[in-house]
C-alpha cells in the first residue's frame, strides 16, 4: 500500500494528498470527491504523514500502514457512528496488540473514518 504524500492536517477533516511545496508550506488537496485546495502553512498547521504514523501498541508501537493491510482484508468494516464496544471489538482484529489504555475509541473512529479517502487515493 502506497500512502506517500498522504498526511493528516490538524484541525481538518480528512486526508490530503500533498500537490506541491514551497518555502513556507505545501499545496494540499483533499481525498474526498470535493477535491478542495489548501495551503498549510508550517509555521502554524501540523502536517502528519500516514505512512510515519505510529499506533500505541502494549510492547511496540504499530505502524499505521499495517493496520491498514490487516483492514483491507476484514470481512466488514463497522461504521464510524457505531458504538465503541463494537469498534473496540474490530479494532482489536485488526491490531490486537494494541494498548486499550492509549488507543483512544476518538482514535479507532479516525482511523476507520480515513478507509474511504485511502481507497480512492491508493489501491486498497
Amino acid at each position: 500500500m502506497n500512502l506517500q504524500g498522504i498526511v493528516s492536517v490538524s484541525g481538518k477533516p480528512g486526508l490530503w494528498k500533498a500537490l506541491a511545496q514551497n518555502k513556507t508550506g505545501y499545496v494540499l488537496e483533499s481525498l474526498d470527491a470535493q477535491k478542495t485546495k489548501l495551503i498549510a502553512n508550517l509555521s502554524t498547521a501540523k502536517l502528519a504523514a500516514l505512512s510515519e504514523i505510529t499506533i500505541f501498541g502494549v510492547e511496540d508501537d504499530i505502524r499505521l500502514t499495517d493496520v491498514l493491510e490487516r483492514m483491507k482484508s476484514a470481512s466488514n468494516i463497522p461504521d464510524v457512528k457505531a458504538d465503541g464496544k463494537a469498534l473496540r471489538t474490530f479494532f482489536y482484529e485488526v491490531a490486537p496488540d494494541h494498548d486499550e489504555e492509549k488507543v483512544y475509541s476518538s482514535d479507532i473512529k479516525k482511523v476507520i473514518a480515513w478507509v474511504p479517502d485511502i481507497k480512492a487515493a491508493s489501491n486498497f
